[in-house]
């Protein structure tokens, strides 16, 4: 005991330490105990890149005059990237070819469940320009697309962000989409494993022709969106005032719902989410920004948002916080969906949730057509670089990862681990994907292309390349191993995902950070690491 200090004096000291220990105590139990040094999980869920449009030649860059230089340190790993003949004597129609970063706006290739199969052609993999590639008009009548574009590929002196974290950090090159098709698929399968159990409806699009819901399937004039209860294509969510046509529900779980009931705070957070107006009591969303085509595109994109599939987990009437000091709790109004800048006011408010999912606003969410590669490198930049100030950087990972492939040309043909055999299907001929199995679920064709996935942390492996078999759900069973979470079951590929934990070394932290120009991707001054 501390001489010469007062009896009382000393009993309230003793007071605090057990007020601070009970509350260290708390905070331990409403994380669950990680089971890694991992407490903060930021998954950055980006549109539409295949692995080859942004790894192709990693990492060898061209570095013409006048663009971001980009060279590889000594040691670093290929990748399962285009090489030889894949570049010289294709089996597509035309060859692959670098985009130059003055082409950084590109069309949006066809990313449709079916279209995306048939460019598999049965494992040819020489189809991508017939089924994906664009014709015509895009970006809303701004730019003239060729198929042949599909083809195309970027390289370290456009994507220069994205090849500077794999440099320092961990990367996957055996990513694969959980099943074929575009955003909603990708989203669902990233907090469920799930694109089953959906029922759609037309009421929101009464007056749109062509929508057309039976008890288990929906299409409407954009094509077939659910076919035997499985959702195949971008409907909207159905628990959400802002969308504006065809919409599904999902029935079941998400790990949402598994982190609410272990009170580990949480939360999705995206642009535009926040209101702009509300009109007889439904919100509407009419923040935007222009986009790289030079035409406006809405902030807040509804099918990018998985857990308004879900009542449970959903704020249709996009609600916000209480307050800042309860972003993430089971206690707030907003019920764990929020605009992104609440985000940023919760790490203001010292109240970082352990688990966030971030979706930029459309402008800079990276989908070809309306975000071009140059505004996602300024999103991912501004945002990892405000990350690694954070003094909770120490405990984080942040994994950057893609929902679809948008159609762009990927060498690699994807493990058939799910069949499916409906109209919609055509990997392995027309009307099938593989040999149909007892159980199987129609609509699930997978795993899809293959997409890229980087984790930046102190603890993610150094300049590392993973080849681990693993797609997006992965993601959803790390969540679930670092929390003690159990599993969804009820068909969640979360049972069978592969494991992230090869991308991490958790015996050995680096503690590097690795801040970068966001307008350029190279590197700044201010970052600490210690193998410079």
């Amino acid at each position: 005991m501390p001489p010469n200090r007062p009896r009382t004096q000393i009993a309230g000291l003793m007071q605090a330490v057990a007020a601070s220990l009970w509350t260290i105590s708390a905070l331990a139990a409403s994380s669950a105990d990680p089971t890694t040094p991992i407490q903060y999980l930021v998954v950055v869920y980006q549109e539409n890149v295949s692995f080859d449009h942004y790894f192709a030649t990693y990492p060898h860059a061209e570095n013409p005059p006048g663009e971001p230089a980009f060279h590889a340190r000594p040691g670093t790993p290929t990748v399962n990237g285009l090489s030889g003949v894949l570049l010289t004597s294709n089996p597509n129609a035309a060859p692959p070819f670098r985009l130059d970063r003055s082409r950084a706006a590109t069309c949006d290739q066809d990313h449709e469940y079916k279209a995306e199969q048939r460019a598999y052609d049965r494992g040819l993999v020489d189809k991508a320009v017939d089924s994906t590639g664009t014709r015509g008009m895009s970006n809303q009548g701004q730019t003239a697309c060729h198929p042949d574009d599909v083809m195309g590929y970027f390289d370290g002196n456009t994507v220069t962000a994205i090849w500077n974290y794999a440099q320092h950090f961990a990367m996957s090159d055996n990513h694969f989409g959980t099943t074929f098709g575009p955003s909603t698929p990708g989203a669902l399968n990233l907090i469920a494993g799930q694109t089953h159990g959906a029922v759609g409806d037309c009421a929101v699009a009464a007056a749109s022709v062509g929508c057309v819901a039976t008890a288990d399937s929906l299409v409407t004039a954009h094509g077939v969106d659910v076919v035997h209860n499985t959702i195949i294509g971008d409907v909207r969510p159905k628990f959400d005032d802002c969308s504006s046509r065809d919409t599904a529900g999902m029935s079941g779980r998400n790990v949402g719902n598994l982190l609410t009931e272990k009170g580990v705070t949480w939360g999705f957070f995206q642009g535009g989410f926040k209101p702009t107006a509300v009109n007889a009591g439904k919100a509407v969303c009419g923040a935007s920004h222009m986009g790289s085509n030079g035409v406006l595109k809405p902030d807040y994109i509804p099918h990018h948002q998985p857990f308004q599939y879900y009542r449970s987990t959903s704020n249709p009437h996009h609600l916000p916080p209480s307050s800042p000091g309860v972003i993430g709790s089971n206690e707030d109004q907003a019920n764990h969906q929020y605009d992104l800048s609440d985000f940023w006011d919760a790490v203001q408010a010292h109240n970082l949730p352990h688990v966030a999912f971030l979706k930029a606003p459309g402008y800079q969410d990276g989908h070809a057509g309306y975000s071009d590669p140059l505004a996602e490198q300024r999103y991912l930049v501004e945002t990892i670089n405000a990350l690694q100030r954070l003094p909770q950087w120490e405990s984080m990972a942040i994994i950057i990862a893609y929902d679809d492939s948008d159609g762009w040309y990927d060498h690699v043909m994807p493990p058939i681990v799910r069949t499916s055999n409906t109209p919609q299907d055509a990997l392995t001929g027309e009307g099938s994907c593989g040999q149909s199995t007892p159980g199987s679920v129609q609509g699930r064709c997978g795993f899809g292309p293959r997409v890229p996935l980087l984790v930046v942390s102190p603890w993610a492996k150094r300049n590392f390349v993973d080849h681990t078999l693993i797609d997006q759900s992965s993601i959803l069973r790390f969540i679930e191993d670092n929390w003690k979470l159990g599993r969804l079951g009820n068909g969640s590929t979360d049972e069978v995902a592969g494991t992230l934990e090869n991308l991490f070394d958790f015996a050995k932290p680096h503690r590097g950070e690795l801040f970068l120009d966001p307008a350029t991707g190279e590197r700044t001054g201010g970052a600490s690491d210690p193998d410079d």
